[in-house]
């Protein structure tokens, strides 16, 4: 066989383009693409309502929803990051399009990821392959951002479920309900969120509260100080159930 290296220039140009190209197929046929090896399998899991953490005992998991926001998700994940607490971030489709790097920013910091439709809209009365097609949407809208990222959860706007549990689980999303909702949007002040939130919190349950879709100040300072306050009195933050 005769060496790569001899005969015209031109020719061994074009034997090690096609070599190389031939050991970058086979590289890519044994490792994988990131983005086709990251997303797990979607398939069905239990339709039924997620209201409750991980783990039993003085446990709670903080949820928040209608992001991501250009001025409050940032401000929000300085606060986790700072008292070392995860949570979930049910985002809108729509507004991940125009903030793709805030969804980089929930993933970088470990947060876990879930979709909250697309354009937030009452599911009452929509029928199961509109919604199929709206959770694809916005899994796809999320993934644009954040290729082959993991999106294990499902939340309907309003809490008004329709029939998206049984479309949403057989597309692999567990639906994500709440035990607490503590109307943040009311924006009722700091102090009464807060203690809202401490009447309301019980073991073992999932809060909800927003970080977009208006003035929610009120939302991050809140839990900026109540993170400390449980820490302190042996509760820890935990994730939904899975």
């Amino acid at each position: 066989m005769r060496s790569l290296h001899t005969g015209h220039p031109r020719v061994r140009r074009r034997r090690l383009a096609t070599l190389t190209a031939l050991l970058v197929c086979v590289a890519t046929a044994w490792i994988g693409s990131p983005a086709a090896t990251a997303a797990p399998a979607a398939g069905p899991v239990s339709p039924a309502l997620v209201t409750t953490t991980a783990h039993p005992g003085n446990q709670v998991a903080l949820t928040f929803d209608d992001g991501p926001s250009p001025q409050y998700t940032p401000q929000l994940l300085q606060v986790l990051r700072k008292h070392q607490v995860k949570a979930v971030f049910c985002l809108v489709g729509e507004q991940v399009e125009w903030q793709q790097a805030q969804v980089r920013a929930i993933v970088a910091d470990g947060h876990t990821l879930c979709n909250h439709t697309y354009r937030h809209r009452d599911l009452t009365t929509v029928s199961p392959a509109e919604i199929e097609a709206d959770i694809k949407q916005t899994d796809a809208q999320i993934r644009a951002a954040v290729p082959g990222v993991e999106i294990p959860y499902f939340r309907a706007p309003y809490g008004n479920w329709g029939q998206s549990p049984a479309v949403a689980a057989n597309l692999g999303l567990r639906p994500l309900s709440w035990t607490l909702m503590p109307g943040d949007w009311e924006l009722p002040g700091t102090d009464v969120l807060l203690q809202r939130l401490r009447d309301g919190i019980a073991p073992t349950g999932v809060v909800t509260l927003h970080d977009a879709g208006g003035d929610r100040q009120q939302t991050v300072d809140a839990v900026d100080r109540l993170i400390p306050e449980f820490k302190a009195k042996g509760w820890n933050f935990d994730l939904p159930a899975r």
